[in-house]
């Protein structure tokens, strides 16, 4: 009996206790909740329109202008005094071409001038006696024939001095001088080279001339204007920061798509996107002052931000 009553009980299942009822959410919760929804919004609207919108861009570069070297005259280099990478200063000789036959063109046209010149001193000489003789010594034919023989000779003295002028500036020419401030770069020419007129031997890089080119999104463009300030980081100089000021923004850039294809037509590409990509406008900046203790080379990679007010004096920098 006592065994029958103890399975019976056993058998019998045991109901868990009944959760508690669960609380309504304060109105301090919901507030919070909300607050940091649209707190993040916010930021990731703000983070939105400063990536899209303010004036800054990785894509810079510093530029320079460079001086293409051509011998204007020909002939064979018999010196070369510069170095690869070396400082040059205008005027500075660069190379030397063999000066022998200018040399000698140059006292060439010395002997013409000095011959031309005696024969105008002779010619004129001889116009004025016959200026001096009377009527039935000379006829009028005569007179105007000795003019005009002087003249002539005058004229072949004038000549004659163009001609030593431009053999002396031939010969200055065999010496190559540096016309700008600046470094010569990749050094390929030596001497024994034949120098040919108007062939570039030689390059330099004009150490006045350097600036940094920003390719700006067209969407910031409306925050650019010329005067603004901006400032410049190199890549390899993370450190530094470089002080300029915006030149000229650029006024065009390549269309691929004005390309003429097949019989002249435009070759336009398909596009599938759904978003525009916004095009690159170069934007010219300024630099007065590079920094002593960096190395500077044209085609850096640099970082632009173009500030809307002067960090220094706290006032606009747009004109």
């Amino acid at each position: 009996m006592l065994l029958a009553e103890h399975e019976g009980a056993a058998a019998t299942p045991v109901r868990p206790a009944p959760l508690p009822a669960p609380k309504a959410p304060s109105a301090f919760g919901l507030f919070a909740v909300a607050v940091a929804l649209i707190g993040s919004g916010l930021l990731g609207w703000l983070a939105w329109a400063y990536y899209v919108y303010t004036p800054w861009t990785r894509d810079g570069v510093v530029r320079a202008y460079t001086a293409q070297i051509a011998p204007e005259v020909p002939g064979r280099v018999t010196d070369v005094l510069v170095s690869d990478n070396q400082i040059v200063h205008k005027g500075d000789v660069l190379f030397r071409i063999d000066d022998r036959d200018f040399r000698i063109a140059v006292e060439r046209a010395q002997a013409a001038l000095d011959r031309a010149q005696a024969q105008m001193t002779n010619a004129r000489a001889e116009a004025m006696r016959r200026e001096k003789l009377s009527d039935l010594a000379v006829t009028a034919e005569e007179r105007e024939t000795y003019e005009s023989n002087a003249q002539a000779a005058q004229a072949t003295y004038q000549g004659a001095i163009v001609d030593l002028a431009n053999a002396k500036l031939n010969l200055d020419r065999t010496e190559v001088r540096s016309p700008v401030n600046g470094y010569v770069t990749n050094l390929l020419l030596q001497a024994g080279t034949y120098a040919v007129v108007g062939q570039p031997a030689m390059t330099l890089i004009n150490a006045d001339s350097y600036w940094v080119t920003g390719y700006f999104e067209e969407t910031q463009l409306t925050q650019i204007r010329v005067g603004t300030s901006a400032n410049i980081v190199l890549m390899g100089y993370g450190g530094t920061t470089i002080h300029g000021r915006v030149e000229s923004l650029g006024y065009g850039i390549t269309d691929p798509n004005a390309a003429p294809g097949v019989a002249g037509l435009p070759a336009v590409n398909p596009v599938f996107t759904w978003v525009r990509l916004a095009q690159r406008i170069p934007i010219r900046i300024e630099v007065k002052q590079w920094p002593h203790d960096l190395h500077i080379a044209a085609g850096m990679t640099a970082t632009v931000r173009v500030l809307d007010e002067d960090a220094e004096t706290g006032s606009s920098s747009k004109p």
